[in-house]
């Protein structure tokens, strides 16, 4: 059995849909209000926060994949992601179980170095920092070859469905809604943005490679790295509309964040945006040269699908 931790998520949700459809159908569905993904689902409520909780959450597992996520709440973050983390790691011990962890790249410079596994932690403010200091836990537990552990990193989302980021809030949420789009700080900085259903097919498949254990891995991206001129023009291309859109500088997010808190919780992944952003797939590239990453254009298509769907766009 593969059970996943924080399941009712953007990634646990498609995660479930691609274990179930090549690797098994022996699935555990976590979270404080699991509900099924595939109808052969076991569902179990836990609060990760209890120890117990979480060492019942895992017995039986093979595989437990940690792709909790909680608000853009640094208080919150840094009064329980470590806690959760722990009563994990310690749940897969008294279990026997591999751990899957899913990262993010929060704890990386936000220069204009590009990014790759072996790049230092440089983290900018508190959600960065917990973020490291989760990271240093898991490689404490590999170095120490005390539980078998895999991280898989991811840089900012794009994709359909529950998919949250900047880009979608401001670029395609905005569409929907029929808004002017936003661009934060500069257009003509180069992006690495990561599809949501590809980071979780890339991520089942690494959970079910043996030999990927003990190591990160970044997940893989469409290798044009688009600024977000030419991510909107593409996008413009596939909707035959012209969006227009208008680039917000650093000190209108400063002003903003005075009157609105979530705003505020932005501040400190900002300056990654002034600056080009490459995430180096290439080691993920070269062992699973089989693996099919959504292009942009095939991505926005879905995207732009989706909507149709839902709405008069």
């Amino acid at each position: 059995m593969q059970v996943i931790l924080g399941a009712n998520g953007q990634i646990g949700e498609e995660l479930a849909r691609e274990l179930n459809r090549n690797f098994t159908s022996s699935i555990r569905i976590v979270s404080r209000t699991a509900k099924k993904v595939n109808e052969t689902d076991e569902v179990f409520s836990a609060d990760l926060l209890n120890i117990e909780e979480a060492i019942q959450a895992v017995k039986g597992a093979e595989i437990a994949y940690f792709t909790l996520g909680l608000p853009m709440d640094s208080d919150l973050w840094e009064r329980t992601f470590p806690t959760i983390l722990s009563n994990v790691i310690e749940a897969c011990k008294i279990n026997s179980a591999k751990l899957v962890f899913f990262d993010n790249t929060y704890m990386y410079p936000q220069d204009d170095k590009v990014l790759t596994e072996e790049t230092p932690f440089s983290p900018l403010g508190r959600k960065g920092k917990v973020r490291k200091l989760m990271a240093d836990m898991l490689q404490k537990e590999i170095g120490n070859n005390t539980l078998e552990v895999v991280i898989c990193r991811a840089p900012e989302f794009y994709g359909p469905g529950k998919t949250q980021s900047i880009t979608n809030s401001f670029i395609f949420d905005n569409i929907q809604k029929q808004k002017k789009l936003i661009v934060p700080i500069s257009s003509r900085k180069r992006r690495s943005l990561i599809w949501t259903p590809d980071a979780s097919r890339a991520t089942a498949l690494i959970g079910n490679t043996p030999t990927a254990y003990g190591q990160t891995w970044h997940l893989p991206v469409d290798e044009t790295h688009p600024t977000y001129r030419e991510l909107i023009d593409l996008t413009s291309n596939v909707y035959h509309r012209t969006f227009r859109y208008l680039v917000l500088p650093k000190v209108f997010f400063k002003i903003a964040a005075w009157f609105n808190p979530k705003v505020k919780e932005l501040l400190e992944l900002l300056p990654r945006y002034a600056y080009d952003n490459i995430f180096d797939d290439s080691k993920f590239k070269n062992h699973f040269s089989n693996f099919q990453v959504t292009t942009y254009k095939e991505g926005i298509e879905q995207i732009k699908k989706e909507q149709r769907n839902g709405s008069d766009i």
